[in-house]
């Protein structure tokens, strides 16, 4: 299986498909790169290569204990990009890999860069403070935290059907797909989601999104109850000069799959531009 060696302790699992201008994916917190493999199969189809890892702690990726800032994640993803050669990249953030991207450019600049997708943004701030009313208490983080750190299966569960909006309007996901997102969440480190989660609500981007200079497309579920439209997608493509934001109705968290011939098509006209 293929690996990119980061450090000698750190080895990255990732897949590359197709060929063609590269677009590199990153995935959620709590999932892996198989999330992407349903857009990336279409689009490596569409003369698109493809190119997604597990990020540290999760999937095949090693697990060390630490390393889950997004600097430290920010530097995992130019060392891809750099030891893989890729360039005119279109990188595709999911969630808190949204959040990988736009740090990286904060670091590590758009030369490699041609434009960003930012899917169900974990963007800009997700903490409440007086500048950013919209978020959520602390201690409601903290609380998460607390469950996660005896039982995150039974969290994974509990909320499957919520991530992917079932009981929406036209939302239509097979039991098998549910179960299927489950067992990769199921591999996940938990030390690497409690770190990660610090990362994920504590580290303020508002900064880094202003200063973004490469063409940015902005796609929110009108419906995602985890990072909520109007704190996170509406509020992402206001600080990012010259972004476009589409918002999918009765579309959650997980639009990747309940809204993948969607998402595909607005991919790759963004890619095509």
């Amino acid at each position: 299986m293929p690996y990119i060696a980061v450090t000698e302790d750190l080895n990255l699992f990732y897949k590359d498909w197709g060929s063609g201008n590269p677009a590199v994916f990153l995935h959620s917190w709590s999932l892996s790169s198989a999330m992407w493999q349903y857009e990336m199969a279409r689009l490596a189809d569409r003369e698109v290569r493809c190119v997604a890892y597990d990020r540290r702690g999760h999937g095949r990726s090693d697990q060390p204990w630490g390393g889950y800032d997004f600097d430290t994640l920010a530097d995992d993803l130019a060392a891809v990009l750099d030891q893989l050669d890729l360039r005119e990249v279109t990188l595709v953030g999911h969630s808190t890999g949204t959040a990988e991207i736009v740090r990286y450019l904060a670091r590590h600049g758009s030369e490699r860069i041609a434009r960003i997708a930012l899917v169900s943004s974990a963007l800009p701030y997700m903490t409440k403070t007086l500048d950013n009313p919209l978020g959520s208490e602390p201690d409601s983080f903290d609380a998460l935290r607390a469950m996660w750190s005896v039982d995150v299966p039974a969290w994974i569960r509990a909320v499957s059907e919520p991530f992917f909006g079932v009981g929406l309007p036209g939302v239509t996901i097979s039991t098998a797909l549910i179960d299927w997102t489950v067992a990769d969440a199921d591999a996940v480190s938990t030390n690497a989601m409690l770190g990660l989660s610090h990362s994920v609500t504590e580290t303020d981007h508002r900064d880094d999104l202003r200063a973004i200079d490469v063409p940015t497309l902005v796609i929110h579920g009108a419906d995602d109850p985890f990072n909520p439209v109007d704190l996170c997608g509406r509020l992402t493509a206001e600080l990012i000069p010259g972004s476009e934001l589409k918002i999918y109705e009765n579309a959650s968290h997980g639009l990747h799959l309940t809204h993948m011939d969607q998402l595909g098509n607005d991919l790759l006209e963004f890619i095509e531009q």
